[in-house]
């Protein structure tokens, strides 16, 4: 629940709950009651300016995580206990607040024991100004608004900060996101968006197959060697490579320029001479014909094309006659003092000093329509955005970075609309508050930097980045956990998170570089995927833990699925570091051996679980994990142990156990040989009398179906015929093997 309980200021002291959260509040500071409890802090300012910098008061001792833009385009985590270990550009903060005159089980898993609550400030945006929050060596907490242009000015900041407090932290920052998206009006709550239908379905991304390079040959041959393993994408995204582009500042014959690379810019609309007659391979006639030729051929059912919110990196290509009418005029990108004072971007070093060939705002919606509608007549069925947050350096002149950014979002969305039916959008590069309060029917959204299958010190950051930007991101869009390789060494261990992630699942491998025993986990046969009902984030007792740097903790992301939970674990800790963030004295991960390290699960990992829960809820759970095939019945507070290496990870799906005719206890888990093994079972219901008792699951997909059952079933049936099944009596695992075609299926469990 969220607390309603007002937030106070007393004697210079911000007071939620009879708790002291910040201290030394100046004078000039205004909190300002907004619905359900929740407030708004801001700040009367000395002077008109277009940046603003007002100090909160000191924040010590309480464990908090936040997320911040590391890099212009990012967020990544961070976890401290004190003003100063806040970075520039945070644009979520959460507060665990202790009653430590309470006494506390710190082993305990249970919920809501009274000692503990939350504290939840969102830094927003107030009319054309963007909020981010900083900290100081002495602890204040800061809050820094700007526009972005320097004629927007203000001298007051009511709305800077919305702050909220609560018992249950997942409960808090969706309440409160709702609460904003009532209030502001300007974006909406991913419950209340049109979710694209490829999200349900395996995929894979021309990107890292091929880069820049891409071409029809190319995606014919990886598309052949996918249904050759019996894995066929059903979607596919053409990343950058098949538009026509130039770069102006390479004379033909000459050495590259180095950086000129990132201010190529669009001549067209249409596609690049890859995709035409005139192609040297001749691979295809133009770019609708391609696809209607790899759709029929590869049984694929939605194809996405890239392109960047501005056109392409560099812009439009001002002299271009076919892009005129848009009005380009080249702009010089300038970036925030947030965006300087942590780790600078090379293309955005590179882009202000090449510049961009930026759109005439008036003009951008039929910039985005000619471009889509001339897509959709190729039987193109989408999307993916890229380089958004872009936008936020190019306001100046124009009304600033908030409102340049609305006013291409609310194109992009008018565009999609008409073009695209099913609202098919990946939006990428976008994880500035700007966009994200500008979100108001784009529904799926890059949650983390690029998977770099290159990079060995990266994978561990990506899967915890994904993780915790999902507690924000998650309330807003569809996070997207980005593609893998399948036959990377880190495959695994990325699949798996993908799994329980709520996610899409789509992989950029080379043609015929697959492992389909990987692949096959997270693929059922007919191409679909079982993804699990919400974003993956972390459990409740990870949320103040550092999984990649302290040491000892393990990183748990939990889910649902229609009728059970999932948790997954995995081992981030001695593979990488944080950016601008130093190892701790007394950690020494990162220079000694990766060692092996443990934690606790437990069914109350799984936030929500009660949903699932009927009247005949024994109060037990039957607890799978999907690497070891081990069975465990384990009482709701209860937990067991994992161990893991580093970069391996666990899954465990937990399904309530029923009790039904007083005797039966039952608990269907799913395909067993699936990493959400849960994610098959669609419905369950039980009929019982005096005679016996008759229990009928349904469940789509193939393969080894298990169950909790405590004592041997008569027979069981699988739409209607007798199947053989096995039954274990020490830990009471029921196994069938569905046949037949991948579809709904009806198994009925006979007492």
């Amino acid at each position: 629940m969220t607390i309603t309980a007002t937030s106070v200021v007393k004697d210079g002291c911000l007071m939620v709950r009879g708790k002291v959260v910040l201290t030394g509040i100046p004078p000039h500071v205004v909190i300002s009651p907004a619905s359900g409890g929740s407030a708004f802090i801001g700040a009367s300012l000395k002077s008109l300016s277009s940046y603003h910098v007002c100090s909160l008061g000191v924040l010590e001792d309480y464990k908090f995580v936040c997320l911040f833009i590391a890099q212009i385009w990012w967020m990544i985590p961070r976890l401290g206990k004190s003003g100063s270990e806040i970075p520039m550009e945070t644009q979520m903060l959460l507060l665990e607040i202790k009653d430590e005159s309470l006494p506390s089980d710190e082993t305990s898993f249970e919920h809501n024991t009274g000692n503990t609550f939350y504290i939840l400030l969102l830094p927003t945006l107030d009319g054309p100004f963007r909020t981010s929050l900083q900290g100081t060596s002495s602890n204040e907490l800061q809050f820094c608004t700007e526009s972005g242009d320097p004629n927007v000015q203000t001298s007051q900041a009511f709305e800077a900060v919305f702050m909220n407090s609560g018992d249950n932290p997942f409960e808090l920052i969706k309440d409160s996101i709702k609460i904003l998206e009532k209030h502001k009006g300007t974006f909406s709550h991913v419950e209340n968006k049109k979710i694209p239908g490829h999200l349900d379905w395996f995929g894979w991304c021309t990107w890292d197959a091929f880069y820049n390079e891409v071409n029809p040959k190319g995606i014919k041959e990886g598309l052949q060697s996918f249904q050759e393993g019996c894995c066929s994408p059903k979607f596919l995204i053409i990343d950058d490579g098949w538009q026509e582009i130039v770069n102006e500042f390479h004379k033909e014959g000459e050495p590259l320029i180095e950086g000129t690379q990132f201010a190529t810019r669009l001549v067209d609309i249409k596609e690049n001479s890859k995709f035409k007659a005139s192609s040297s391979d001749n691979s295809c006639v133009d770019l609708k014909e391609f696809i209607e030729t790899i759709k029929e051929k590869y049984g694929l059912k939605y194809v996405y094309m890239w392109h960047a919110l501005a056109g392409h990196w560099g812009g439009l290509l001002p002299s271009s006659e076919n892009l005129k009418k848009y009005n380009p005029e080249i702009a010089y990108p300038v970036q925030s003092q947030g965006n300087l004072g942590n780790i600078r971007d090379i293309a955005m070093d590179y882009l202000e000093k090449y510049g961009v060939g930026i759109i005439d705002p008036e003009k951008v919606y039929d910039f985005y329509n000619d471009l889509h509608s001339y897509l959709a007549s190729s039987s193109v069925d989408g999307v993916k955005v890229d380089v958004q947050n872009l936008m936020e350096t190019l306001g100046s002149g124009l009304g600033g970075r908030v409102s340049i950014t609305r006013q291409y979002q609310q194109a992009l969305d008018e565009s999609i609309s008409k073009n695209f039916k099913e609202n098919n959008l990946i939006a990428c590069m976008c994880h500035n508050s700007d966009s994200i309060y500008s979100s108001k029917k784009s529904a799926i959204a890059r949650a983390s930097e690029d998977f770099m299958p290159n990079e060995p010190t990266f994978q561990t950051l990506h899967i915890a980045s994904v993780a915790f930007n999902s507690l924000l991101l998650g309330e807003i869009v569809v996070p997207d956990w980005d593609m893998f390789l399948s036959n990377h060494s880190t495959a695994d261990f990325h699949g798996a998170a993908r799994a329980i992630g709520g996610c899409a699942v789509y992989v950029s491998d080379k043609p015929g570089k697959h492992d389909f025993k990987i692949l096959k986990k997270l693929v059922l046969p007919d191409g679909s995927i079982l993804r699990a009902k919400y974003a993956g984030r972390p459990t409740r007792d990870c949320l103040f833990q550092d999984p990649v740097m302290d040491g000892k903790s393990l990183l748990k992301i939990w889910n649902m699925n229609k009728l059970s939970g999932v948790v997954g674990v995995f081992n981030c800790q001695g593979a990488g570091s944080w950016p601008m963030k130093q190892v701790a004295q007394d950690v020494t991960n990162l220079t000694s051996p990766a060692k092996r390290l443990s934690a606790r699960i437990s069914p109350l990992d799984v936030e929500f679980l009660e949903e699932v829960a009927g009247g005949d809820w024994s109060g037990d759970c039957a607890v799978y994990a999907f690497n070891s095939g081990s069975l465990s019945r384990l009482p709701a507070k209860e937990s067991l142990e994992v161990s893991l290496d580093v970069l391996k990870c666990e899954i465990f799906t937990i399904s309530l156990i029923m009790v039904y005719n007083q005797i039966i206890h039952f608990a269907p888990i799913g395909l067993l040989d699936m990493y959400n093994s849960g994610g098959a079972i669609e419905s369950l219901n039980c009929s019982a009398d005096l005679k016996g008792c008759s229990i009928k699951i349904k469940a789509r997909g193939c393969g080894r179906f298990g169950a909790y059952s405590n004592t041997k079933p008569l027979y069981c049936l699988e739409d209607m015929k007798e199947e053989e099944f096995i039954y274990n009596a020490e830990d009471g695992l029921l196994t069938l093997e569905l046949q037949g075609e991948c579809c709904l299926k009806e198994i009925e469990v006979v007492y």
